[in-house]
Parts: structure tokens; sequence; C-alpha cells
């Protein structure tokens, strides 16, 4: 499959045309970003990284179920995809304390919630992707109330299937974020991508983190983390 026009470029990815309407070419870049693009820095070798864990987890959902807009990987750093509209709201999934929900509610990083945790947050880079409920949800005309419980629904289904798996490769399924998209059918597939730039990853024994907070907070070893996280998937 080859590209034809460049349709969107985004902080990580770059999205194509070709020449079937139904399906495009996603291009992983290098670059990485933080505080919604206010800092930006170019990782090597990180496109090819995320595209080949990406690819690792659409093909074990797929395995257990979980309809993506995963189609192929074409090369090292491009994915043949459905075709869908992103529907402009991030699913969070969080199990352990991290991050954002850490200093909203007080709760130490790292601590194990009580229970899974599913929050909504509004894609708009220029009011910084809020933390909506369901009537903001609705106000907005993000998704209906029905497509809300679906991506509750697959979030919490592909969280039962990562962390699991995850900790047999020794890693913590700290929290994740999802993209979801409608097909010209109106059919809801996971969409985006499933990677250290999307997911906590901390190790099982350490709580050595291994995921883009070594990129936020400063820490280095960005690309030896996500090289780790893909060495550890690939391992029999």
């Amino acid at each position: 499959m080859r590209k034809v026009a460049e349709l969107h470029e985004g902080k990580a990815k770059i999205i194509y045309s070709t020449p079937d309407e139904d399906q495009l070419i996603v291009y992983y870049k290098d670059d990485t970003t933080a505080g919604d693009g206010a800092k930006r820095a170019q990782i090597q070798g990180k496109g090819p990284l995320n595209l080949k864990i990406s690819t690792y987890f659409f093909e074990l959902l797929a395995e257990n179920g979980v309809k993506t807009h995963y189609l192929e990987t074409l090369n090292d750093r491009e994915m043949l995809v459905r075709k869908v509209e992103i529907i402009p709201l991030e699913v969070v999934v969080r199990n352990i304390a991290a991050g954002s929900i850490a200093k909203r509610l007080g709760f130490p990083e790292g601590e194990k919630l009580p229970r899974t945790v599913v929050e909504f947050y509004y894609k708009d880079d220029s009011l910084g992707d809020p933390l909506v409920n369901r009537h903001h949800v609705l106000v907005l005309g993000a998704a209906s109330c029905e497509e809300m419980d679906k991506l509750e629904e697959q979030a919490l289904l592909v969280n039962s299937i990562l962390e699991p798996h995850l900790l047999e490769k020794d890693l913590i399924l700290v929290d994740f974020k999802l993209e979801f998209g409608r097909t010209k059918d109106g059919e809801i597939l996971l969409a985006d991508e499933i990677s250290p730039d999307t997911c906590r990853f901390w190790d099982r024994q350490s709580r050595e983190k291994l995921d883009k907070d070594r990129f936020r907070r400063d820490m280095g070893g960005v690309a030896e983390a996500y090289e780790e996280v893909y060495r550890r998937l690939s391992e029999k």
C-alpha cells in the first residue's frame, strides 16, 4: 500500500491517505512532547519502537476479541489502519495512583487504587484536554450515552487483557490512555496507539519507570526504557 497525500500531522504521528478510501497509513515520528506540546524533543528510534510495541498490543488485543483499526505493519515506521473518525475523547484507565489523579485526589504516587478508575478527557489542545464527566460529554456532543458505555466497557476489557499479560513480563500497568474512532458504518474501533507514550509501565520489582514519564520528568534514558519494554514483550 502506498501513501497518496498527507492528511494530518500530530505530535508523534503523520496520517496519510491511500488509494483505498477506507484505509490510512500512520507514520510514527521520533518527536516527543509533554505539557500539551510545551516541551519538545526528538528521541532517535522512538518512532520504530512505538510502532513495534503498538503492533504487539493491537495483535494481542485482536486475539482476545477487541476490535481495532490495525490492519498490518508495512515497515519500521508505517502502519496500515482502517479509516475512522476519531471520537474527541481520551479514555484513561487507572490502576495505580500516578500523574494527575495523585495531584487531584491526594493519593500517594504508587498506591494501588481501591478499584480501577475510568476517566474521560475532552480532546482539545487549546483547552488543555480537560477532564470531563458524562454530562459534559453530552453537552459537547462528543459521544452519546450508549457510546460512552461502549468506550468504558472496551477500556476495561483492554485493561483486563493487558494487566495480567504485562505482569508475566514483570511490568506493572499503572495507567494508560486509549482513543477510539467510528467507521463510516458507525462501528467503534480502538484506534491511535498503545505504547510507552500512552501508558505508564513500571518494573514489577524496582518500580523503575519505563515510559514517557522519563521525558516529562527529565530522568533521561527514554529510548533505553522503550527498548526494555519491547525486549520484554518480544521474549517468549
